[in-house]
């Protein structure tokens, strides 16, 4: 898949609960990707109208997303995030808001309930290593719907 890097994330155990600094404990429970996906989010705040916005993810896991957003939040807000493509909608809350370079601050978001498959790929499994062995090429690779080239 264009545009998909694989990044190693220390997991096992469960994130810690959010602290006063707004920040989860660092162990992660799944997998992380770098994967752009089109998102609308809906920020929920009490009896307010909820606000929309339309983003796409920067990284993805089973728990959850790192996105840009521009609509003012803060930890513990609630969200529900819809999937671009699939119009899937998954109930969410936000776990971290940082700075970044690209003006929108960058939001952590956790699903309330985990979904291994919100994001439609598979993740690589929770020992896999980019350094290993097993991530190594060997051999021909074949892509799936290639045709190998006809011997003359």
């Amino acid at each position: 898949m264009e545009g998909l890097e694989v990044i190693r994330v220390p997991a096992g155990g469960k994130d810690g609960p959010v602290a006063a600094s707004g920040r989860v404990g660092s162990l992660r429970r799944s997998q992380r990707v770098c994967l752009n996906v089109e998102v609308e989010v809906e920020v929920r705040r009490g009896k307010e109208k909820p606000t929309t916005e339309h983003t796409k993810t920067l990284i993805v896991s089973a728990h959850g997303a790192l996105i840009l957003l521009r609509t003012s939040i803060a930890v513990r807000d609630a969200l529900k995030l819809r999937h671009g493509t699939t119009k899937e909608e998954m109930d969410c809350r936000v776990v971290d808001v940082n700075a970044s370079t690209s003006g929108a601050p960058e939001v952590g978001i956790e699903f309330l309930r985990p979904q291994q498959n919100f994001w439609r790929i598979a993740f690589p499994p929770l020992d896999w290593n980019p350094r290993g062995a097993e991530s190594k090429v060997q051999g021909p690779q074949v892509m799936a719907g290639a045709q190998r080239p006809q011997k003359p």
